[in-house]
């Protein structure tokens, strides 16, 4: 996830009751133009359970994706025979670095998705959540405060967890009353 700023981020405001005859007022937010710090978010996630892992840098370089990538083999469960990275064509993901971390840990195999297409990608739903999670409508002075708070959502999240499922968003559908279905009408 990335570049976040230490910004103001916008999230649900009240909106004032309209006058009579007038239509309803917009909901205004302040600009910020602060550049108080930036940074960046790795995440690893395993749908089957739920489980993530962030970890943040203050850059995206092709050693603090291997460290990344160091933390996520000590995470994940010895067991694990395969581990599939997907990832997009972020050159620091294809980087000489990276391909001897691979030659490293045999059960590593990435898996590089087409371009333009995150919605491929498993984890772009869930940084949708993270971010609901830890950033939306808070202001952050630093990038320290960001960190933290996506440490703190990342925390919340596997307290919370469920398996993720790809696809649309699931909604309550009313049960049909039983009885019997019409028959079509005969020409």
């Amino acid at each position: 996830m990335g570049p976040e700023a230490a910004k103001s981020h916008p999230g649900q405001e009240l909106v004032p009751k309209p006058e009579a005859n007038k239509p309803t007022p917009r909901a205004k937010q302040e600009a910020d133009y602060g550049r108080r710090g930036a940074g960046y978010t790795f995440g690893a996630f395993k749908p089957a359970d739920g489980e993530a892992l962030t970890a943040s840098y203050e850059r995206r370089t092709t050693a603090n994706f291997v460290d990344f990538l160091e933390q996520v083999e000590q995470w994940l469960p010895g067991e694990v025979e395969r581990v599939y990275a997907i990832l997009d064509n972020l050159r620091a993901h294809r980087a000489t670095d990276v391909l001897l971390f691979a030659l490293a840990h045999p059960r590593w195999e990435f898996v590089f998705q087409p371009k333009y297409a995150a919605y491929l990608n498993l984890i772009e739903p869930w940084w949708k959540v993270l971010r609901s999670l830890a950033l939306k409508g808070r202001r952050f002075e630093t990038w320290a405060e960001v960190c933290q708070a996506i440490e703190e959502a990342t925390r919340y999240w596997n307290d919370h967890r469920h398996p993720f499922v790809w696809g649309r968003r699931r909604r309550h559908q009313p049960r049909r009353a039983s009885g019997v279905a019409l028959l079509p009408k005969a020409a």
